[in-house]
């Protein structure tokens, strides 16, 4: 028979300390980790408390190595980068304060890049077909559409 793990607070703060000082993590994941755990409501608001009395939880630290990570690594735009934050329930003021943190030409080198490497894969031969594709490629990973379309008329005349 399956007996599910349980915690005592103490357990609980120790692998929670583990599982921020691993990686940035925001309020939401934290919350998710310890229900998953079954610990019970109260016992969450005193872990998450602990937390971030001891700065293993922030926030705005989150949303700053989130937008740098999610902006080298995978290459999103501004407006995915929001969307992301805000499913994690990031708020409005962190989120603008990570996005002013962006670096202005870094941010339009790499969108360049983007653009350039993923124009240079396209096999279709119809022009305006050939527009849409990587126009649609640069909005789905969340560039600004003047910005999309600006480079996709540079690039496909």
């Amino acid at each position: 028979m399956y007996q599910k793990q349980t915690y005592t607070v103490d357990e609980a703060k120790k692998k929670l300390e583990y599982y921020c000082a691993y990686q940035e993590r925001c309020h939401k994941e934290v919350i998710q980790k310890l229900k998953s755990m079954h610990m019970i409501p109260q016992a969450i608001d005193v872990i998450v408390v602990h937390l971030l009395k001891h700065n293993f939880l922030n926030e705005e630290r989150f949303a700053k190595t989130f937008v740098s990570g999610k902006l080298k690594i995978k290459k999103w735009g501004k407006r995915r980068l929001t969307l992301e934050l805000k499913k994690k329930d990031i708020t409005k003021i962190n989120i603008n304060q990570a996005l002013t943190e962006i670096d202005n030409e870094e941010y339009i080198e790499i969108f360049n890049d983007l653009a350039e490497k993923y124009h240079k894969t396209l096999k279709e031969n119809h022009k305006l077909k050939k527009k849409k594709k990587l126009a649609d490629y640069l909005l789905y990973r969340g560039w600004e559409s003047h910005l999309v379309y600006d480079k996709v008329n540079e690039l496909i005349k």
